[in-house]
């Protein structure tokens, strides 16, 4: 399983990553050791959503077009859940799901 998140910086950009193991990756963006070079600058502050897939290729496709999008974009995807809406046209978005988050 792979799955794609987004993290919310101190500075209020948004990172967006993919991983095998999120509870692993999240505790090396929120404490530094061996995270991202971009969370190491732009402190992580949190978890703002998670899409799980079958596979790496599917990751880094979500991966690139939320990347792509503009903040306001990523703001609305993150509060919305509409993935659907803004990536059908250059994604199957019906092979991502997004899990709910704790707390």
């Amino acid at each position: 399983m792979y799955y794609i998140y987004m993290l919310r910086c101190e500075d209020d950009s948004i990172y967006t990553g993919i991983t095998t193991n999120i509870e692993h990756r999240m505790k090396e963006h929120f404490s530094k050791i061996n995270c991202a070079k971009y969370t190491y600058s732009h402190t992580a502050k949190s978890l703002e959503a998670v899409w799980q897939t079958q596979n790496r290729v599917l990751a880094s496709k979500l991966e690139y077009r939320i990347k792509r999008l503009t903040k306001v974009n990523k703001e609305d995807l993150i509060v919305k859940n509409n993935l659907k809406e803004l990536l059908q046209e250059k994604l199957d978005t019906s092979q991502y799901i997004r899990l709910e988050l704790k707390g």
